[in-house]
């Protein structure tokens, strides 16, 4: 994902684009659709890959209603009667070839106070290719396509159908309507889509389709406060959660049952621990002789002369706890898109700042994290970071979306970075409150 669009989704009314690079970090105030923002990123990405029509109440994020949902003017505006939302792929070269720019879009209607998904489009405006499932309410549902050569539909009598092909990968889509009848011309020289028609279409959805790179197409969502510490562990069933209320257990499971795994992921959670100044070593501690036996997690932080002594990990204050779980499956899986919620909760200004050098050394294209963040110490961190090429991120590989209240609605400004970790393209709001507190703090 490149770009984000969205419609009347929440607190943003107007129609806007948001940039997102392979780090991507939400920075305003309180209540302006940081959170919402996310959540409509994962169900752009569950509606594109997942095979399922979105859930906008799946933890972490409950977003509610679809009038919960929809945005809402007030006195005649009342609330939208839908919402838009959609995301686009620009060019860049995967195995060798330039993929041409892609839009996903999908729009949502109200049933029984529900959002459920009424259209989904797939374009290539390079190619002028696009493909259209639409099904509005009370009509049937339609397929248009278009290409170079015509543009055609179809109607289907169907009234499930859009909610079947959301059961499908975009991949296959096509396999549905190409050899069904019925098709129309709305312009072109024959009566229906022919081979040639139906091979560029397939090319539209083969490129979109991104699983060559991810065999794995889900996102990793974390909630804002992570599970609370306990001082003893009982081996269970690791059923992955929002709080990484699993991340003990998986822990566990490494340490008895994948040597090799879990020595790598071991030393690489204790670098960050290191980093952080959070600890030196990561340790389980079976209280038993079977690896089904209850087990404590400990670390230890040493000092100069001393390599000093484990403590339970509930004895040790609770940012290390809340911290866990993020840096955890950041390292131990390549996700997609990963989505967090203010990692740095409980963490000292250092730690703060090393979450900032972690992400800069683990996002890649192929693996975007999205931060929403009130930490300037993280977002400090970042821009040195890449100001100094600590990594392999560069200045256009970080995206700064500042989210702004204004009137009735919030907009949201794109921001960049320069070769010295500038923020460019800042609206005179961006640092109103930095600003007025160091000019009173010195007295002006």
């Amino acid at each position: 994902m490149d770009r984000i669009f969205l419609k009347n989704f929440r607190c943003f009314h107007e129609g806007q684009t948001a940039r997102l690079a392979p780090l991507t970090l939400l920075v305003g105030e309180n209540s302006t659709g940081k959170t919402s923002f996310l959540a409509l990123i994962r169900a752009l990405w569950v509606a594109a890959y997942g095979g399922r029509s979105p859930d906008f109440k799946e933890a972490p994020y409950d977003l509610g209603s679809f009038d919960d949902i929809a945005h809402f003017r007030g006195g005649r505006a009342g609330r939208a009667d839908h919402f838009e939302a959609g995301f686009a792929i620009f060019s860049e070269k995967r195995r060798g070839a330039v993929v041409s720019p892609k839009r996903f879009d999908i729009k949502f209607e109200n049933k029984m106070n529900a959002p459920i998904p009424v259209k989904i489009r797939l374009t290539d405006e390079e190619r002028n290719l696009w493909v259209e499932y639409d099904h509005p309410r009370g009509k049937s549902f339609r397929c248009s396509v278009s290409t170079p050569r015509g543009c055609w539909f179809r109607d289907e009598p169907e009234k499930s159908l859009i909610y079947d092909i959301l059961q499908f990968n975009i991949v296959w889509l096509p396999t549905m309507f190409r050899s069904k009848p019925g098709w129309k011309t709305i312009s072109g020289s024959s009566d229906s889509p022919g081979s040639e028609d139906w091979d560029m279409i397939d090319y539209l959805h083969l490129n979109f389709y991104i699983s060559a790179e991810h065999p794995d197409l889900h996102t990793y969502a974390s909630a804002p406060i992570r599970s609370r510490p306990r001082r003893t562990y009982e081996q269970s069933r690791i059923n992955r959660d929002a709080e990484g209320d699993y991340i003990p257990m998986y822990l566990a499971s490494m340490r008895f049952q994948d040597e090799p795994g879990w020595k790598g992921l071991r030393k690489e959670i204790e670098s960050f621990g290191q980093m952080a100044g959070l600890f030196d070593e990561l340790l389980v501690r079976p209280l038993g002789n079977k690896p089904s036996d209850p087990f404590q997690l400990q670390i230890r932080k040493g000092g100069r002369k001393s390599k000093g002594s484990s403590r339970n990990l509930i004895d040790v204050g609770y940012g290390v706890s809340q911290a866990l779980p993020v840096v955890t499956e950041l390292l131990h899986r390549k996700w997609p898109i990963c989505l967090l919620q203010q990692p740095e909760v409980h963490l000292h200004p250092s730690a703060q700042a090393a979450l900032g050098s972690l992400f800069c050394q683990i996002a890649e294209p192929e693996r975007r994290i999205v931060v929403e963040t009130h930490s300037d110490h993280l977002l400090d961190r970042v821009r040195m970071d890449v100001r100094d090429g600590k990594g392999d991120l560069k200045p256009e590989d970080v995206s700064i979306l500042f989210f702004e209240r204004g009137d009735l609605d919030v907009r949201i400004h794109s921001l960049e970075l320069d070769g010295d970790g500038n923020v460019l393209g800042a609206p005179p709001g961006y640092r109103d409150f930095f600003i007025s507190e160091t000019r009173r703090s010195i007295g002006l």
